[in-house]
């Protein structure tokens, strides 16, 4: 079947399953990488290592952050052009923002090497975690022009119906870090550099493999001669601004809780505890890392489909399949907080060695209480998806900007009096502030498709 025609007439459910399951499968390999880095890190190179890895993990994140902003944003437009049956449009957009994140990327990996020591200073790294931070963030750096466009080629092709191709391009590179880890970190004994160049080795890769059937001419969305335009790029821009303002507002709630947790981890375990306690939010991210991914991997497959018949004006369509969204992550939020809940012990053990017994007896207590968080997340994940698919970037950004940004920062404030314990809850009481904005959201778009479809009744 023609991905077109799959978008427009496949039972919802079908097509959930034929391109969300693999979604989630994509996703969840595309994110494996960063937690078999966790690994890796944490069991042979002990807890410095892994608290400054975390500290460079923000930049390191801002950079992705570009090429998202481009390439989620471009997807938008893409898919309701094709739904629109305009090709020559979705043609020129995929063309120009290839173009947009190469440029974007070699500008941030410029400027995240030259910077390398005062950005980290300013994440909140000490004398014994600078030159660690500051060699892993210019290593990175170093790829950065190849490594980046990796995640916007998938998008490209779950769009052109590549699904099963972009699963197994995420799995391959997964192995291909997995093998280079190893190599790397056991075999040649090297430290988190060696980290680095496993990880973005693995992504450049990937990124070149990604690649092939557009060059080729194979698949529905082709490289032309660019068309460049102001309006174009304000459309990217503006689709885009959603996932970039949570990517960047993230990151900069990271600096602040990593600062935060140098002075509580020095007031909790003495001299040394800031490690301690910044390498326990390095678990939590991680521990973050095998959930999140299930829904936003849903949420993101679903998107093409979505945009597509928003575009083609049938909205009965997309309801049911946004439904589909909604039902599929429901499931994956209560089993990630049960697993987390019952098994917080075996998930820290991934990332804490057994020596260091203080990092692991804390990281098991505060993914204790950081799970109740995906009770909310899958609901937030879907609306923010789902807005942006139809082209609402503004309440997508506003949900973002609370999410990422100011929903943490103001509970790490009426939370402080609770030390640790207070931002490991943060998350949850994020999700819950972001689950309430997002319903209301959703119901000022669904009073507006009733308006279009009476609309079109009318006709």
């Amino acid at each position: 079947m023609k991905t077109e025609e799959m978008y427009a007439t496949m039972n919802p459910w079908r097509l959930f399953f034929k391109v969300a399951l693999p979604g989630m499968i994509s996703m969840f390999a595309m994110s494996v990488y960063s937690v078999v880095e966790g690994i890796f890190i944490g069991q042979t190179l002990g807890e410095s290592a892994f608290a400054a890895v975390n500290i460079a993990m923000p930049l390191v994140m801002i950079n992705f952050s570009l090429a998202d902003l481009v390439g989620v944003g471009a997807s938008v437009p893409i898919s309701i052009a094709l739904g629109k049956k305009e090709y020559q449009t979705a043609n020129n957009v995929f063309s120009c923002s290839v173009i947009l994140i190469f440029l974007a990327s070699l500008l941030m990996g410029s400027v995240m090497y030259a910077a390398a020591e005062p950005l980290s200073r300013m994440m909140g790294a000490d004398d014994e975690l600078l030159h660690t931070s500051v060699r892993y963030l210019r290593t990175v750096a170093l790829c950065s022009p190849l490594s980046t466009i990796f995640f916007a080629m998938d998008n490209y092709l779950r769009i052109s119906g590549y699904v099963k191709t972009s699963m197994g391009i995420n799995i391959g590179c997964n192995l291909l870090t997995i093998g280079l880890l190893a190599f790397f970190l056991l075999v040649c004994g090297m430290d988190v550099v060696g980290s680095a160049v496993a990880t973005s080795a693995a992504m450049c890769a990937s990124a070149v493999a990604a690649m092939i059937p557009f060059v080729r001419g194979k698949a529905l969305l082709k490289f032309t001669r660019p068309k460049f335009s102001f309006s174009m790029i304000r459309q990217i821009a503006a689709c885009g601004s959603p996932m970039f303002f949570n990517n960047i507002s993230g990151r900069v709630t990271s600096i602040l809780m990593n600062i935060s947790l140098m002075t509580m981890g020095v007031k909790a375990f003495g001299e040394g505890g800031g490690a301690t306690a910044v390498a326990v939010y390095a678990v939590l991210m991680y521990a973050s890392d095998l959930c999140w991914p299930l829904l936003y991997g849903i949420s993101d497959s679903l998107a093409p489909a979505i945009g597509y018949n928003w575009g083609a004006e049938d909205y009965g369509r997309v309801k049911k399949i946004v439904g589909c969204g909604y039902a599929g992550t429901a499931l994956v939020g209560l089993v990630s907080t049960s697993i987390l809940f019952f098994m917080p012990g075996t998930v820290a053990a991934m990332f804490a060695n057994a020596e260091d017994a203080r990092l692991l007896q804390v990281s098991t207590h505060a993914i204790r209480l950081f799970c109740f968080a995906y009770v909310f997340r899958w609901f937030v994940v879907v609306t923010q998806g789902f807005l942006s698919a139809i082209e609402k970037p503004k309440l997508a950004t506003v949900m973002s900007l609370g999410t990422a940004f100011v929903f943490p920062v103001v509970l790490l404030g009426i939370l402080w009096p609770f030390e640790l314990d207070g931002i490991w809850f943060n998350f949850v009481g994020v999700n819950a502030f972001s689950a309430v904005v997002g319903a209301v959201m959703l119901g000022r778009v669904k009073k507006e498709i009733r308006q279009r479809e009476r609309a079109r009744a009318a006709i």
